[in-house]
């Protein structure tokens, strides 16, 4: 009888080899009937049953699944805005790999054809987006559990997701985004451009004299000067609030220290800056033409109290902003 316990496990061993190669069979069986299907259509529309099908364990080939609620009733917000994305990756992703040779099964399993899936997943939103990897072959992985995309970000392009799929996808060909090509938008771009091009041949008699002045491209350079000069990109760049609270119940208008402004900060000095270069140049350009010598001495005089009082409060700013600054300038001392 010592020989019986060898004899069965000689004959378990080839039920084995048979349970194994039914496995092996039925994963690559799975694969192509729903690689066949998909050439057709992907993403996959699935169902409760089909889902549970093609995400069921042995497989040697990766699942892609997006968990939506398209229905308006559900007021999914982002489903709505990835869904064209999600419908454009697989797409391409399918036409560049129709042989299959990536693994990899794209499907969508709408909330409203997978009820029993969400309650079972315990989901209480939407979009989520998994990634079951193979468990067996050549790719499989130690932990069967599915890889999930963070969509905490909004909502994704097409190329995204497809470079986040790649990552998880060592190995295997990655099919490039190819999108499709918006006929109606070119045709709008095209209308638009010949009809601006059409108005501007109209009117370039009047519009030549503007773009060829000298005065006009000084004034722009001026206006663009004082305004990255006064520190409209430090505002862009770092999100500064317009005004704040000083404390006591009152605006401060200024910000303590040169690592910091406010908003209307930067268009007081920008103010600052435009008139003081007004008054040089009246100064330096408007009075000398003046023919009338009284008129003239009047514009001096103004132009000049105008230069003193503006650049005397932009002494008392800098202060304001480093209390060490020495120099000081009536009337504002």
């Amino acid at each position: 009888m010592r020989w019986l316990p060898a004899l069965l496990s000689l004959a378990a061993l080839p039920l084995g080899s048979f349970a194994a190669k039914s496995s092996s069979s039925a994963s690559t069986d799975r694969f192509q009937t729903f690689h066949a299907q998909a050439v057709s259509s992907s993403p996959l529309k699935l169902a409760d049953t089909s889902y549970r099908k093609l995400t069921s364990a042995p497989r040697d080939y990766s699942v892609a699944v997006l968990l939506t609620a398209l229905d308006a009733k559900y007021g999914c917000q982002l489903c709505s805005l990835f869904q064209p994305e999600w419908d454009i990756l697989g797409n391409s992703w399918v036409k560049g790999d129709k042989a299959g040779e990536s693994r990899l099964i794209l499907g969508t399993l709408d909330f409203a054809d997978g009820r029993d899936v969400f309650m079972s997943l315990g989901l209480q939103t939407a979009p989520v987006l998994l990634l079951f990897q193979p468990t067996k072959g050549p790719h499989a992985v130690a932990n069967p559990d599915p890889l999930q995309y963070d969509f905490a970000n909004g909502s994704p392009t097409a190329e995204v997701v497809r470079d986040w799929l790649a990552r998880h996808l060592p190995d295997r060909p990655h099919p490039a985004v190819h999108r499709p090509v918006n006929y109606a938008r070119w045709a709008i771009t095209i209308v638009s451009v010949l009809g601006i091009a059409g108005v501007i041949f109209k009117i370039r008699r009047f519009i030549l004299p503007i773009i060829q002045s000298r005065n006009v491209w000084a004034g722009l350079s001026l206006v663009g000067i004082l305004l990255f000069t006064s520190g409209h990109m430090f505002n862009q760049i770092r999100k500064v609030p317009y005004v704040a609270g000083d404390g006591r119940g009152g605006i401060s208008y200024f910000a303590a220290g040169f690592q910091s402004q406010y908003g209307l900060e930067t268009q007081i000095v920008a103010f600052i800056y435009g008139l003081l270069s007004f008054a040089t140049i009246s100064l330096a350009l408007k009075a000398p033409r003046t023919q009338d010598s009284h008129v003239q001495q009047v514009m001096v005089i103004a132009w000049g109290v105008v230069l003193t009082v503006t650049y005397s409060y932009l002494l008392s700013v800098f202060r304001v902003k480093n209390g060490g600054y020495p120099f000081k300038l009536p009337p504002f001392m």
